[in-house]
């Protein structure tokens, strides 16, 4: 019942509106209940009487409540349709809106299929429960009521046997409806799980050809199917089911009715035509009564889908605004990470006891191997998380005491993998200032290198980027991506390994542009590639979620630790080779993946962990041949 109370709290939202349909329905219920008494009498009058005139006026009088009657259903119709369209529109809006402000944790664990679902399938759900339950399905309660109390006046008997098959059907409704509740849930969660994998094949596209998968992808996609199809086909079994027993249970009622009130008829009782108004009330009782499965059906995929919706509308934010936030203004840029500890899974700490300071201005770069930490450190300061410990401060002020939109407008980020929407140039690098002339645009776009190829296209600053931004290379898309955080003009930037996956003279350009970009502000650098840090004022050296060395890249050579060692494995193969004569010769054939491994286990699979430790270590085993770090680059 509490997701029903929800539903209806949204409908009367809109109340005004549903008042007005209300008034429409129960003046049809009205006009439908009066043309049975009026069949009635004149079918007493045409058996009694020779006075046609009073036969003609009942007949006017039955043909003037069908129009009246068709009139008010048009209108209860158009205003239940309307009403639920903007229950659908609402919730929509709040399901989406909800959805921008819940914070990476959710969407990390959430599959975008299922949430897509939730967005459509199940929204539309709640739009049909809405507009056929609430307004429609109310007027064939309304109707079954007044039947009954009619009946009752009429002849309390034959109301008896008119209404003794409801006990019946409403006990068959109720167990039908909570199968299909638990069935519906099912076919909803499957929706999702067909939506994931579409979303999947066709972001993955180029991934699925490459490995020749795409029968197995067909094959996954349709064992689902059917599991849905299945599901289908045993909804349509149950409402089948109950259609039939209903229709032999208004037959029987009627039986009844033509046995017993056609022996009233014949002692006198009652008259024809009150026979006949019996029996056309217990007509009318077959549409009410029919629509009781369909009823249960749109209740039960409403609960089911509300559910599923609400689950997201009630999420707790991992992120919130305190009470009392205040603005970002006048930002110098100095930033303080205070034994910052954080944790995905509230189990086993991603980064612990992060420490360090930087002044406005600044380049911190953040170095280690994959899964060491890097990007969480750099994504605690915008507050895409919270830490579980410690405090992070910007200009002396805590994050968290920050409203969340003035925070993120100062922290301008560049990813790696640059997201662009399906708009114009224009509107992509203006995404972060709607309000941004034109003349800003290109000034932005010229820093970035990229103006000249922009008035290269055919439209210019208006030609129409494809989604996830495929009409540009890579590295147009990094040098979009550093002209939109130009716009912003932020004081802090992080640039999230901006040129690991470009070639050598795209990294050239972006570089140009990350230089424009990063005159005078504070930066943390993610990075790969060591030759991009080593200007950096601060390196900081994270393995296993902790800071093990921190210096300039000097100092950290000197030191002839975990850096120097890494610096090395990157450079002497540039560095210390100056012919091809000196550099190794390149195996006949592939080595296969496996390390020797301890007496018993003779090969198991190479991993990561046994690549670090031979950076401390030279006899080490790597692929399966003695170790030698001058091939360990071009692996």
């Amino acid at each position: 019942m509490r997701i029903f109370a929800r539903i209806a709290a949204l409908f009367w939202k809109h109340r005004r509106q549903a008042a007005l349909a209300y008034l429409f329905l129960f003046g049809g219920a009205a006009l439908a209940m009066a043309i049975p008494q009026l069949t009635g009498r004149a079918i007493d009058l045409a058996l009694g009487s020779s006075r046609t005139s009073l036969l003609v006026y009942t007949a006017l009088g039955i043909a003037a409540a069908g129009i009246l009657r068709g009139l008010l259903n048009y209108g209860q119709t158009y205003l239940s349709e309307a009403l639920s369209q903007r229950v659908g529109y609402d919730l929509r809006n709040l399901l989406y809106d909800r959805l921008q402000k819940l914070s990476y944790a959710f969407h990390d664990r959430s599959q975008t299929g299922q949430l897509m679902s939730r967005a459509t399938s199940d929204v539309e759900g709640v739009r049909m429960f809405v507009g056929f339950a609430l307004l429609r399905g109310a007027y064939f309660l309304v109707l079954l009521v007044a039947i009954a109390v009619v009946l009752f006046l009429l002849n309390w008997k034959l109301a008896i046997i008119s209404l003794c098959v409801i006990p019946f059907v409403s006990f068959r409704t109720i167990a039908i409806g909570h199968q299909l509740r638990v069935i519906s849930m099912k076919i909803q969660q499957g929706l999702g799980a067909l939506g994931t994998m579409i979303q999947e094949s066709i972001v993955g596209a180029k991934v699925v050809r490459a490995f020749a998968h795409e029968e197995f992808e067909t094959e996954r996609y349709m064992r689902q199917a059917e599991e849905n199809y299945r599901l289908e086909i045993k909804v349509s079994k149950l409402l089948a089911s109950n259609s039939p027993l209903m229709a032999f249970a208004l037959l029987l009622a009627m039986a009844g009715i033509l046995w017993y009130g056609g022996r009233l008829v014949i002692a006198g009782v009652i008259t024809e035509g009150r026979l006949a108004e019996f029996l056309l009330y217990v007509v009318m009782l077959n549409m009410p009564v029919r629509m009781l499965g369909w009823l249960t059906q749109l209740y039960s995929r409403a609960m089911s889908s509300g559910q599923r919706v609400f689950e997201v509308l009630d999420e707790v934010s991992q992120v919130k605004e305190r009470p009392g936030a205040i603005p970002l203004d006048g930002v110098r840029g100095a930033v303080r990470f205070e034994n910052v500890t954080f944790s995905y899974d509230s189990q086993q700490a991603a980064v612990r006891d992060i420490d360090f300071e930087v002044r406005p201005g600044q380049i911190v770069a953040l170095v280690g191997a994959s899964g060491s930490g890097k990007s969480t450190v750099a994504n605690l300061l915008p507050r895409f998380y919270d830490v579980s410990s410690g405090r992070i401060a910007i200009d002396g002020q805590d994050v968290r005491d920050l409203t969340l939109e003035s925070l993120r407008r100062n922290v301008g980020i560049v990813h790696q993998d640059t997201f662009l929407f399906s708009a114009t140039i224009r509107e992509n690098i203006g995404y972060g200032k709607p309000d941004a002339t034109l003349a800003e645009i290109i000034a932005a776009a010229r820093i970035a290198h990229l103006h000249d190829f922009i008035m290269g296209l055919p439209e210019g600053y208006e030609t129409w980027v494809g989604e996830r931004g495929i009409t540009l290379s890579g590295g147009q898309k990094q040098r979009l991506a550093i002209a939109r955080t130009l716009l912003l003009n932020p004081r802090i930037i992080i640039m999230d390994d901006a040129t690991s996956s470009v070639d050598m003279e795209t990294e050239h350009l972006i570089r140009q542009a990350l230089n424009a970009l990063l005159a005078g502000r504070t930066t943390f650098i993610i990075a790969q590639r060591l030759r991009s840090v080593q200007m950096a004022d601060l390196i900081l050296v994270l393995e296993d979620g902790r800071i093990v060395e921190r210096g300039t890249h000097r100092e950290l050579i000197a030191r002839d630790g975990f850096y120097h060692r890494l610096y090395d494995l990157q450079f002497q193969y540039q560095e210390g080779w100056h012919s091809a004569e000196e550099a190794p010769s390149p195996p006949e054939s592939p080595p296969p993946l496996t390390v020797a491994a301890e007496e018993g286990n003779s090969h198991i699979p190479a991993r990561r962990s046994h690549f670090k430790s031979s950076l401390s270590d030279s006899d080490d085993i790597v692929f399966g041949k003695p170790y030698d770090s001058r091939i360990v680059e071009r692996l």
